[in-house]
């Protein structure tokens, strides 16, 4: 079936953060006054919290164990803005997704609180660089679950064997495109994840914007 629609992951897919993300847990931990928190302990509990409205939670759990008397809310408001400060979008991402719209109709599936991933897309100035921007936090799923990849869908108006879904990780973003029967492309860079046998081809990020049109001509 012709590739009509592409959706994208967007954190190391689409914008990447120029700091190491333990640095940066680190820094807002620091500048908060919290405790110290492994960046292991933040992406379990962050995966709980897909469809919550801030990251408020997440460190609420984060902090439950601890003595101190950080608020929540402020360690969020402050992580906040160090991820902020530190994305930046792949280079020649703009051009590229309105070269994609011209032929594609292109979304977003991004998991993560409706704040933190709603900022992001405004610091990075995207509010309007997709036909459809999606953040499980207004969701009732987030990603690897079926019903993530079918708001996608809808909101595309696209069929599944017809959409394209680019994103970096095996289990939420190829494992998951792949069950909700999209055709998975995997992001691929140094320090990331394994080649997954389920995505449908595989692409290096430095060639992503160079590259997908040709692959989205394949299928």
């Amino acid at each position: 079936m012709t590739i009509t629609a592409v959706g994208f992951d967007l954190d190391e897919t689409l914008a990447v953060p120029t700091r190491d993300r333990t640095a940066i847990l680190s820094d807002a931990t620091e500048r908060a006054d919290a405790p110290s928190l492994t960046r292991e302990a933040y992406l379990d509990v962050h995966g709980r919290h897909l469809t919550s409205e801030s990251r408020t939670p997440i460190f609420a759990e984060l902090l439950s164990g601890h003595e101190t008397d950080t608020d929540p809310e402020t360690l969020a408001e402050t992580y906040r803005r160090e991820i902020a400060d530190a994305l930046v979008p792949i280079p020649g991402a703009e051009a590229f997704l309105q070269r994609l719209r011209s032929e594609y109709r292109v979304g977003l599936l991004t998991n993560g609180p409706r704040v933190a991933q709603r900022d992001k897309l405004a610091t990075l100035g995207w509010t309007d660089a997709f036909d459809a921007a999606l953040v499980t936090g207004d969701l009732d799923a987030g990603k690897p679950d079926s019903a993530a990849f079918a708001a996608l869908l809808d909101a595309l108006g696209s069929d599944a064997g017809a959409t394209a879904y680019v994103g970096d990780d095996v289990d939420a973003d190829i494992a998951g495109a792949d069950a909700a029967g999209l055709v998975p492309i995997q992001v691929l860079y140094e320090g990331g994840p394994e080649p997954s046998s389920r995505a449908a081809a595989h692409v290096r990020r430095e060639d992503l914007v160079d590259r997908l049109p040709e692959l989205l001509d394949a299928f």
